[in-house]
């Protein structure tokens, strides 16, 4: 009995070491599944933060090339801004220096005004003019000169401004020529010159339209003769302005008198003359100037002007001229400015308060 028993005591051992065994292979096989399904957990987890991670790469290139562009947009910006401040800074330089130029030509205007000789207060006035108070200049312009000429165009033009009012005006009567208020401005202007005639120069005054008549008595009249002075003033109100405008025949008055300083009022080009035109080549087409027409165009005036200022003989005197307004005679400032510039002289506009 005991061989049977010892035999059977070794077959349930070797069983109880087979079932371990068993039981160890299948846990090594556990343990490995486990890993191996852990690993493929951890790769997909892996690939999925790589993907997360090239995708935030791409973002942040993206950004890093939109900041980029935004850090040359500023930069440019910043470039156009400075160009600005430039450009600003040299304005600034360039007013005010002009403001120091402007300040100091004002000051050395003033200086010059203070040495202007002023009329004395106690002296009268030989002739009143008391509109424009003491005054002895207007824009530059100064009745100075030994010999001075007042030179009035007493033509129809001077009645009024506007064409339409001039001929009727023209068609009207003697007072309503006279009444006109371009005539009226235009004697003021004359009583303004005369009262300020330095009384150690001479004067001579003469009207002229389609002739030229002596103003007063004729002759030269001293600056401290009230009476002499007084007859040219009152001579201007006995005109009726009418006629065609021969410039020529009051220059040559003026030249034949001798006059230094010839003060003109008129208020455009000549219409008449007195040479023989047909004969002159510029003067061609210019009918009206013997009779063929009645009418002179702006063109044929502007020659006639050119060629009566060249031709006077006034030897060196100094030509002002006061232009006033008229409609239609566009070049009559441009070569009237160019005259009396080129005798030394001054052309003025007045404004319609003056004087």
């Amino acid at each position: 009995m005991r061989p049977r028993r010892r035999a059977e005591g070794f077959n349930l051992a070797f069983l109880d070491i087979m079932s371990c065994g068993l039981g160890a292979i299948i846990l090594v096989f556990m343990l490995v599944k486990h890993n191996v399904d852990n690993s493929a957990l951890e790769t997909e987890l892996l690939q999925s933060d790589l993907e997360r991670l090239l995708q935030l790469q791409e973002q942040l290139q993206s950004e890093l090339s939109d900041s980029a562009r935004q850090r040359a947009d500023t930069e440019t910006r910043i470039a156009d801004v400075s160009a600005a401040i430039q450009t600003a800074q040299d304005a600034l330089k360039s007013a005010v220096d002009q403001v120091s130029e402007e300040r100091s030509e004002k000051s050395a205007l003033e200086e010059a005004i203070k040495t202007i000789e002023i009329p004395d207060p106690q002296r009268p006035d030989i002739i009143e003019s008391p509109e424009v108070g003491e005054e002895t200049y207007l824009i530059g312009l100064r009745v100075e000169g030994s010999k001075i000429g007042i030179l009035v165009d007493t033509s129809a033009s001077m009645t009024d401004e506007v064409l339409i009012d001039v001929i009727r005006r023209k068609n009207g009567t003697a007072a309503a020529k006279q009444a006109g208020p371009k005539w009226q401005r235009t004697k003021a202007i004359v009583k303004w010159l005369v009262a300020r005639v330095p009384e150690a120069s001479l004067l001579t005054a003469v009207a002229f339209a389609r002739k030229a008549t002596a103003l007063g008595a004729g002759g030269w009249v001293s600056g401290n003769d009230a009476a002499g002075l007084g007859r040219i003033v009152a001579g201007v109100d006995t005109i009726v302005p009418e006629g065609a405008t021969n410039l020529q025949a009051g220059l040559e008055a003026m030249a034949r008198a001798g006059a230094t300083n010839i003060y003109l009022i008129t208020d455009g080009l000549p219409t008449d003359g007195d040479s023989g035109y047909r004969s002159l080549n510029p003067f061609a087409e210019c009918s009206a100037l013997w009779g063929g027409s009645s009418k002179i165009s702006g063109a044929c005036r502007a020659k006639l002007f050119i060629h009566t200022v060249t031709n006077a003989s006034l030897r060196g005197a100094v030509v002002n001229v006061i232009l006033l307004p008229i409609e239609g005679d566009p070049e009559a400032g441009h070569l009237y400015w160019r005259w009396a510039s080129a005798t030394r002289g001054l052309l003025i506009s007045p404004a319609e308060n003056w004087p």
